[in-house]
């Protein structure tokens, strides 16, 4: 199918009927009807049937649609994403960064930036680590805020900030009390960890394993998030990162440092051959700062 089939396709599986195709398009009935018929006699599939003077698709053209809606959706997008830019909608920055960091000290950042400049604009996506690598790679998003490890020959990182994995608990556990929490003073627990497909969750194991710990573990889960309120609603020790709660601190609910320390590092993610606009220069200066007010450096 070429794009005009498509389009000619998409218009009537949402109209239901080639009259109201045309008018959805702006084009006679009979040049629809055309692009139709070449359509079918290249696929060499019926993709509608007449029943009752309507056209009813058929189970081929059912299985086509979504694709071909999915593909309308991503140029409707462009249309408003123009459309935003021609207005003055939408500004300079785009950034993507992994959940607990978008959610995290990078909301702060962006707030404080945007402060001094109102006719700033940002686009900010949360997504998984390797999902902000793709989106640097494809050139969606000027800057990436991922978790190590990043291995893509097209893209450079520097270190935004290193900090460990914490054991996030309420206050009225039995290891709240301690300024620190050895991994294998864990055991007697129910522990919230990662699910084994997340970046972070090979490290904990090893931790666990190297102490000789058989965890308990309760739940597992995908983000930190949602590790967190797990922790805040009682069912264990979370083994998360702690930046989303140094943000968005919950009463009752501490964190506390890991023994032996299991790092993580945020690292800053650009194309390796993408140009630098100067607001986004500008936009880093910021989120160090924010950083190193934050966790000091």
């Amino acid at each position: 199918m070429n794009l005009r089939q498509m389009e000619v396709f998409y218009a009537i599986m949402r109209t239901g009927s080639v009259t109201a195709a045309a008018r959805l398009l702006g084009v006679t009935q009979p040049s629809v009807s055309t692009v139709l018929k070449h359509c079918e006699a290249s696929l060499r599939i019926r993709l509608f049937e007449r029943v009752a003077g309507r056209l009813r698709p058929t189970p081929e053209a059912e299985a086509i649609f979504p694709d071909v809606a999915a593909i309308f959706g991503r140029l409707d997008a462009v249309g408003r994403l123009t459309q935003d830019l021609a207005g003055g909608r939408l500004g300079t920055l785009s950034v993507a960064a992994a959940f607990p960091i978008a959610n995290g000290y990078l909301a702060k950042a962006v707030a404080d930036f945007m402060e001094t400049r109102p006719g700033m604009r940002v686009a900010l996506q949360s997504l998984t680590s390797p999902q902000v690598v793709d989106r640097v790679v494809s050139r969606e998003v000027e800057l990436g805020i991922a978790y190590e490890p990043v291995v893509n020959p097209e893209v450079e990182t520097e270190v935004l900030v290193r900090s460990g994995v914490a054991c996030v608990l309420r206050e009225d556990h039995p290891l709240a009390a301690r300024a620190e929490i050895e991994v294998r003073d864990l055991e007697p627990y129910a522990i919230i960890t990662y699910l084994p497909q997340t970046l972070l969750r090979g490290p904990v194991d090893r931790a666990l394993s190297e102490a000789g710990v058989v965890p308990r573990i309760a739940v597992q889960v995908s983000l930190s998030l949602t590790g967190i309120m797990m922790a805040y609603h009682g069912v264990g020790v979370a083994m998360v990162e702690p930046f989303l709660l140094a943000s968005m601190p919950l009463p009752g609910l501490v964190a506390r440092p890991l023994r032996p320390r299991i790092e993580v590092s945020a690292l800053l993610v650009r194309a390796r051959s993408a140009p630098r606009s100067a607001a986004m220069g500008h936009f880093v200066q910021q989120l160090k700062a924010t950083v190193a007010a934050q966790y000091g450096g």
